[in-house]
């Protein structure tokens, strides 16, 4: 048996499908790159990074952090996955470029080739059925059926369009996240709202006999796993090849962010039938039971090579935060470590390019990296940080020529909590110390137990570790409506061209058996 939630990260949006005996999870990254991360399976359980669809989206101002604008909230959201004739499908809208993405592929590791689809379609579900026609399942508190032409790249002329389910009972979010199957000749559209009755996310669906047909139905699962009335909701199904079925959904956990629940289903004369808790325990039969997963997160001696073009692929679990700027970062030049150069003034952290980010995991995480700020410029800022609206970090800064250990924060009261505009105003200093060397060793905690949420800081004297500022609050608000990532980052606040080197990155989860421990 294994715990579930099965993934104490964030992993939010969840679809899920099975070619033959391997399971494909898509998930939301918004303003990650690369991004549309696909996770593979052989049991449901444990999950490995397959590919991501894109290195770049649009490649926009906003999206590379220029100008001072950006995409946090925004980018992608809530793909759809699909396998159709031998050929990988998925879609998605983003919300900074307002437009709906197609990217297919032969085989799940790409290459992936992009096309646009003509309209927006918020939370799109694809459908092929068994005509050859093709259909966007998509909406908010009114969800339409939308047929596409047979290239994709748009509303089919004269083609159906309809709305199948309407929001009738008083919301606070209305019916959304479409997941749309038709199983044994049924269509079934399973979706996720927040009434006003139930006060959290709760997983609907309604059916038809035909496309044509009204679509029935209500809800039917209503759980929170007893953990704060946050409601387990909106995903994908999936069978296995025994024929059990199986929805993959997720559940708010604070700033670790939104994590995946897997949850048991059957059908009762063609109606499906959840249980009425989530099992805490859980298990599947794997496909390939010998199988070792790669982590979905990890450390990194950065020792990497050029291919052929001179390029280099980081390791799966790294994504940078918005689109790097491939000018400004190293890890061949000098080998062994990450560098990162500024050509812009940022008024804090949130404006840095080449933050190399990894989720944060539960129960607990820690972080050790090794800093050489010996090319700082005065007004610099490098070191480790929990990256979310409301950050922590400690840094290395220089002032002139007098190099400095802080420990910065941003409260609650300092972002906006629903607003996708992110403040231009530094954070909080809690603490600073001279430091007689540029080469430092930094430590970042990060605990989210009981949505305690709490991120500490320290730092290597001699073999002590040291603490530096304070326990730390991380709240997870919709200003980047995203679980804290563990970053790397260097930003230049006075003059440009200062260089930051990090080494010996090392990631660890702690998991004690005894969970008020660590709370």
């Amino acid at each position: 048996m294994h715990a579930n939630p099965i993934i104490w990260a964030d992993y939010p949006d969840l679809d899920v499908i099975r070619v033959e005996d391997t399971y494909y999870m898509v998930s939301t990254t918004m303003h990650m790159m690369p991004g549309c991360v696909i996770l593979r399976s052989y049991d449901l359980i444990h999950w490995e990074v397959a590919t991501h669809v894109y290195d770049r989206l649009d490649d926009t101002p906003a999206q590379r952090l220029e100008q001072g604008r950006q995409i946090y909230s925004k980018g992608m959201w809530a793909a759809s996955i699909r396998y159709h004739k031998h050929k990988f499908y998925v879609i998605f809208v983003a919300n900074d470029t307002h437009k709906t993405y197609l990217y297919t592929a032969d085989t799940i590791s790409g290459p992936w080739t992009k096309q646009y689809v003509e309209g927006f379609y918020h939370d799109c579900s694809l459908f092929f059925d068994e005509d050859d026609r093709i259909y966007l399942v998509h909406g908010n508190a009114e969800i339409h059926l939308t047929e596409l032409s047979s290239d994709l790249s748009g509303p089919k002329p004269g083609g159906v369009l309809r709305m199948i389910v309407k929001e009738k009972e008083p919301y606070f979010l209305g019916y959304e996240g479409a997941h749309f199957y038709k199983i044994n000749g049924k269509y079934y559209v399973f979706l996720i709202h927040i009434s006003q009755a139930t006060g959290r996310r709760t997983q609907a669906c309604y059916m038809a006999d035909s496309l044509e047909d009204e679509f029935v139905g209500g809800e039917v699962f209503n759980d929170d796993m007893g953990y704060f009335n946050s409601g387990v909701a909106q995903g994908g199904i999936v069978d296995t090849p025994d024929g059990d079925w199986y929805a993959m959904l997720f559940q708010d956990h604070g700033a670790v962010g939104r994590i995946p629940v897997l949850v048991p289903l059957h059908f009762e004369n063609d109606i499906p039938v959840f249980p009425t808790e989530a099992p805490k325990e859980i298990v599947v039969p794997s496909t390939r039971p010998d199988h070792v997963y790669k982590p979905l997160i990890g450390s990194d001696d950065f020792h990497y090579e050029a291919n052929a073009e001179g390029k280099v692929r980081l390791k799966d679990v790294w994504q940078w935060n918005h689109t790097p700027n491939d000018a400004l970062w190293s890890v061949t030049d000098p080998p062994g470590v990450y560098r990162i150069q500024t050509a812009h003034i940022c008024p804090n952290l949130t404006f840095a390019v080449n933050t190399l980010t990894q989720r944060a995991m539960g129960p607990a995480c820690e972080a050790i990296v090794t800093l050489d700020g010996s090319r700082l410029e005065d007004g610099d800022y490098a070191g480790l940080c929990f990256l979310i609206g409301t950050y922590g970090l400690i840094a290395l800064t220089k002032t002139e020529g007098q190099f400095y250990l802080v420990m910065l924060a941003r409260n609650s009261e300092d972002s906006s909590i629903f607003g996708n505009l992110v403040d231009t105003e530094p954070a909080t200093e809690y603490a600073r110390i001279p430091v007689s060397g540029s080469v430092v060793t930094l430590k970042a905690f990060g605990n989210f137990v009981n949505n305690q949420d709490d991120c500490t800081f320290s730092y290597l004297e001699g073999t002590e570790w040291k603490p530096l500022g304070i326990s730390h609050k991380m709240i997870y608000k919709l200003d980047h409506f995203m679980g804290c990532r563990i970053g790397l980052f260097l930003y230049s606040t006075r003059v440009t061209g200062g260089s930051a080197d990090f080494s010996n990155f090392k990631y660890d989860v702690i998991v004690s058996e005894d969970e008020n421990k660590l709370a």
